[in-house]
């Protein structure tokens, strides 16, 4: 592939993606092709509060009680503790963030088109609520044994009554579906498709290859199992296949033959096909196991930590610690519940179930499992949030935001964007003539890539809400491409002066400008990563902006710009200079040489 082959195919490249950021960007261009339009309508700008309108409210911290080296750790597990609230409340995009006004921490909570400030204001009062829980068995009334043992009987004379006229000829899978009490295989007229040698019970097994049975007979006994009386069938057996069985994808429910959690499911090289009429035995039931409070809550966790034993050199653990009053309930628990488990939930969700080992009298404990480090930190983040002792009231101030007054806002940043833009385009006409030209296709472009980048992050989990000041960060931004341009034609310009061909030229004011554009949009980006790190919610929606902004300038002026100005410039430029703002070519003397 020569140089004019890989150019063709770098323009094409360029054609394309502006192509596709225009219909991202403007998907009313192909309204009259519907399903065309509505893949490109798809993606939507996430608007802001203050364009959108919403509600903004803010809290004051209570950290008296919260030791002063981990105030900054309690308010960002409270502004998380908080943003998941508001998530589950079903809000796309809340701006939630922490801010300082003189001594006081502030929380500041900003939803975009909610209308419903009371109901708001309720969710993000309820903070979690860390609780434990045990285990407790409650007592169930036996059946006297005189009724079970008649119940019994009874079901086996009926299981008895059912095997003479399965053995009569009368049709089987009929009498599974009428009286069978197995629900895993009654409405298939008591039927099992394939499974392994060594996935049912042993009694079962047994009939199926142990008692000379041929396929399609049935077994001329009744057989006797924990789960009951079963009339068996055995369909057909073959050499076991390479797929691999697992009982639990065979639907069992009780009175399924399949092996108990005791039995040993083994492997074999063979597979059977099956079909049974189950008459289910009556035992006693079991105690029924119930989670209960048991007064322990996230006010007496002082702390949770990630640790390790054997000084890191194994899986980590969750190191907690309570405070006195939840030491003694804490010891009550773990001597009552050794080899029980006690749940730990937060909101009513389960977020971990440790087994209790031994007691634990100190009031330090440790949770061990399969954890990853990054599972670890995750829940110790849940555990101390729900512990968190920073009480949130009501806010001390509160506004509403009118959807009218955003959309005016929004008109007016639009209109005040494509006027600046006009502006700029004309700006680069007048000065550069045809560089200017390229240039402005090249802005185009950059507008239509960075409202795909704001329509698209909606697909992402970084998604861009846009606000006031992210458009005017955005202006800027297309201000700064101009500026890289200018940079690239004055150096053109200059080369072409000093007696350069057109092309060369064009190369040489794109190597020279690249430092100074380079240079200046990197101080540009430090400075907004500044705004992010220190500022506050709209503050930091600018400086995002104006990072993307920035980067996208930078590729639209270098690359596209450069691979458009390539592809279209040549020889024809030399006479024509007056095209590019040169208005003649010196002649260069032997002594200028």
């Amino acid at each position: 592939m020569n140089v004019r082959q890989k150019l063709r195919l770098k323009f094409g490249a360029v054609v394309i993606l502006a192509i596709l950021a225009g219909l991202i960007s403007y998907p009313q261009a192909v309204s009259k092709i519907p399903k065309l339009y509505d893949f490109f309508n798809k993606p939507k700008i996430n608007l802001g509060l203050d364009l959108q309108g919403g509600i903004h409210l803010e809290y004051k911290a209570d950290l008296s009680q919260v030791d002063p080296a981990k105030q900054k750790e309690a308010m960002q597990a409270m502004q998380d503790a908080v943003e998941r609230k508001i998530n589950a409340f079903g809000v796309a995009e809340p701006v939630i963030y922490t801010t300082k006004s003189g001594d006081e921490q502030r929380l500041i909570v900003e939803l975009a088109g909610i209308r419903d400030i009371n109901e708001a204001k309720k969710r993000i009062g309820e903070m979690p609520f860390l609780e434990f829980k045990e285990e407790e068995e409650t007592a169930v009334e036996k059946i006297p044994e005189d009724i079970l043992n008649k119940t019994n009987e009874t079901a086996k004379n009926k299981a008895q009554d059912l095997l003479k006229k399965a053995l009569a000829g009368e049709d089987f899978a009929k009498l599974a579906k009428e009286n069978s009490e197995d629900p895993g295989s009654k409405e298939k007229g008591g039927e099992y498709d394939f499974v392994k040698k060594g996935m049912f019970v042993p009694e079962y097994e047994a009939v199926i290859f142990d008692k000379g049975l041929k396929d399609g007979e049935i077994y001329k006994e009744l057989v006797e199992t924990q789960f009951g009386w079963h009339i068996i069938k055995r369909i057909e057996v073959k050499p076991a296949s390479t797929r691999e069985d697992d009982s639990s994808t065979r639907g069992g429910g009780e009175g399924d033959p399949a092996k108990s959690p005791d039995g040993d499911s083994g492997a074999s090289n063979q597979e059977f096909k099956s079909a049974h009429i189950l008459i289910a035995k009556k035992v006693q039931p079991e105690p029924k196991i119930e989670v209960v409070t048991t007064g322990l809550t996230g006010k007496n966790l002082k702390s949770a930590s990630v640790g390790f034993q054997n000084q890191g050199l194994t899986e980590p653990v969750i190191d907690l610690e309570f405070d006195e009053e939840g030491t003694k309930l804490f010891a009550e628990i773990t001597k009552r519940n050794i080899g029980k488990r006690v749940a730990i939930l937060i909101d009513g969700e389960i977020i971990t179930n440790p087994t209790v080992n031994s007691e634990i009298p100190n009031g330090k404990a440790q949770i061990t499992g399969s954890y990853t480090t990054t599972e670890a930190n995750e829940l110790v983040k849940r555990l101390n949030e729900g512990a968190l002792p920073v009480p949130i009231g009501n806010p001390i101030n509160q506004q509403s935001v009118e959807a009218s007054l955003g959309k005016i806002s929004l008109e007016k940043s639009l209109k005040a964007g494509m006027i600046g833009m006009v502006l700029v385009i004309i700006f680069m006409l007048l000065f550069y003539r045809f560089l200017g030209l390229v240039a402005s296709f090249s802005l185009l472009i950059y507008s239509a890539l960075m409202i795909s980048i704001f329509k698209l992050s909606g697909f992402s989990p970084w998604q861009i809400t846009l606000t006031l000041p992210g458009i005017a960060g955005f202006v800027l931004s297309i201000g700064m491409a101009v500026d890289a341009n200018i940079l690239i034609f004055e150096r053109t310009k200059e080369e072409i002066k000093k007696g350069r061909d057109v092309l060369s030229a064009i190369e040489e004011g794109f190597k020279r400008a690249w430092t100074s554009i380079r240079d200046g949009n990197m101080s540009s980006i430090i400075t907004a990563f500044i705004l992010i790190e220190m500022g506050t919610g709209f503050v930091k929606g600018f400086a995002v902006t104006l990072i993307i902004g920035v980067i996208v300038s930078m590729f639209t002026a270098v690359v596209i710009t450069r691979t458009i100005l390539r592809f279209v410039m040549g020889r024809w430029l030399e006479n024509k200079l007056w095209l590019i703002g040169v208005n003649k070519k010196p002649v260069i003397t032997s002594e200028a040489k």
